[in-house]
């Protein structure tokens, strides 16, 4: 039996088609194609659908993921997803952005035996696509209304998975949005050539066909107190706002202009659709010589963002070395496909103006590594004498965000740790009776799926919640 499993799991992973570089840098499309049929039936072959399936233990929602690949296999393409949807309610997003070679694929057993994991983001999108394509419907079976409501704040993955999971128990969502446009950081930080927003948009449209009411241009902390949210008549209320400030480097010529966030560089692509003009003349810097400041996916998503705005050289510096870059494999790869520049091993230690003020480059300082440090990875040591300048136009921070303080300033009883993130338990319950919090606002900057996780255990505590008490 397991000779035979092992037979199914030799043959080579499919590979995901994807648009040509040269052809891809000149448009804001989608990079991966997805798989066909045919080919997500053959990469589903390759599952050996392990007795002790270790990949389910390292999916953040605890997707049953040898289930819905079972059902790929043998061209149950309806009943794929709708396994999916027993856990998860952004399967498209999920597809797409999660970390998998970390998590799921990287506990694949095909994968500690054979060159490659069984591709299970890929499956995953693919059940996602063909459902939105065939007008696939459905979700779990929805209990019986229990007449309690609750408020989730904030629409990005870890307040969607809080309202997917509560609509199904019973109780009445509303999910209050601080922009014209839900779906959080996956609408305005990831770019559309890596999540289309109609993907996003779709998982939203299900969840308010089950029954959650999603409210946007409602900013709480302005518009209302979580304590008035109580007084008006919510039950138990989620924080998942994100950490949406930015982080800047603190160093001489931080105002000069054309130095910016990657927070709002990509906000004013992504959410306002700069990358749509004509059509929408929102403004941002275009610039020739970009210089994005950062090695995490949002440093990706702005260096390759630059690339198809019309740079004619975009550079990613990043003070250690390529080893130690947070972003994903793939990210990095396509950058690389698209003539992103990496410097490694170097730290800005000056932005440089012209006398109307404009960025026209940087003075920088090579890096060696020295004493580990608190994270385990080697601190950067600067190398006297290595000093150098870098030209550049524009020059976008991308070196991590903290936590916007409008809500919990506005909150009493609302703990907060020394970084003013939320101080929540593993549950997301919070200092404040009846208040849960999970995601980047508890976290700090994670991924899509871990706030996902996230979500999901705050789910599950504020239905006992209101059924059991506090």
């Amino acid at each position: 039996m397991v000779e035979k499993a092992l037979k199914r799991a030799s043959a080579p992973r499919q590979p995901m088609p994807i648009q040509d570089p040269e052809i891809r840098k000149k448009n804001f499309n989608e990079v991966p194609l997805g798989y066909s049929p045919e080919e997500a039936i053959q990469e589903a072959k390759r599952c050996m659908r392990c007795k002790r399936a270790v990949c389910v233990n390292d999916c953040p929602v605890g997707i049953d993921i040898p289930g819905f690949i079972s059902l790929i296999k043998v061209g149950k393409f309806n009943e794929a997803i709708k396994k999916i949807w027993e856990k998860s309610s952004l399967p498209a997003v999920c597809g797409r952005v999660c970390p998998q070679e970390i998590q799921c694929e990287g506990m694949c057993i095909v994968g500690k035996k054979e060159e490659r994991p069984v591709a299970i983001g890929n499956l995953e999108r693919f059940a996602a696509d063909y459902a939105r394509m065939n007008g696939i419907i459905g979700h779990p079976p929805q209990a019986e209304p229990t007449g309690k409501k609750v408020a989730v704040v904030g629409s990005g993955p870890s307040g969607l998975t809080v309202a997917g999971d509560l609509i199904v128990k019973g109780h009445a969502v509303t999910v209050l949005e601080a922009f014209h446009k839900p779906g959080g950081v996956l609408v305005y930080g990831i770019p559309e050539f890596r999540l289309p927003k109609d993907m996003v948009f779709h998982e939203i449209a299900r969840l308010e066909k089950m029954g959650v009411k999603v409210q946007c241009n409602y900013v709480v902390g302005r518009i209302a107190s979580l304590d008035e949210l109580f007084e008006i008549g919510y039950d138990a209320i989620y924080l998942g706002v994100g950490a949406g400030l930015p982080t800047f480097t603190n160093i001489p010529g931080e105002n000069l202009n054309g130095v910016l966030s990657a927070n709002e560089y990509l906000t004013r692509a992504n959410l306002m659709k700069a990358y749509l003009f004509p059509e929408y003349d929102t403004p941002i810097p275009k610039g020739k010589n970009v210089a994005v400041l950062g090695a995490g996916n949002v440093a990706m998503d702005a260096a390759r963002t630059a690339i198809r705005l019309g740079a004619e050289s975009v550079r990613i510096v990043y003070r250690r070395s390529r080893e130690e870059m947070p972003a994903r494999a793939a990210e990095i790869r396509h950058a690389e496909e698209e003539n992103v520049e990496f410097v490694f091993q170097t730290n800005p230690t000056s932005f440089l103006g012209n006398k109307e003020g404009l960025l026209v480059g940087m003075e920088c300082q090579k890096m060696e590594p020295g004493e580990p440090d608190e994270s385990g990875r080697h601190r950067p040591v600067p190398v006297k004498g290595s000093e150098f300048k870098m030209d550049c136009d524009l020059a976008v921070i991308s070196v991590g965000s903290g936590a916007n303080p409008l809500l919990t300033k506005s909150t009493k009883g609302l703990r907060l740790n020394v970084r003013e993130y939320i101080i929540a338990s593993e549950t997301g319950k919070t200092s404040k009776k009846g208040v849960w919090a999970g995601g980047d606002i508890v976290t700090g900057q994670a991924t899509v799926i871990l706030a996902m996780g996230a979500g999901r255990r705050a789910a599950e505590s504020i239905h006992k919640y209101l059924t059991l008490g506090w």
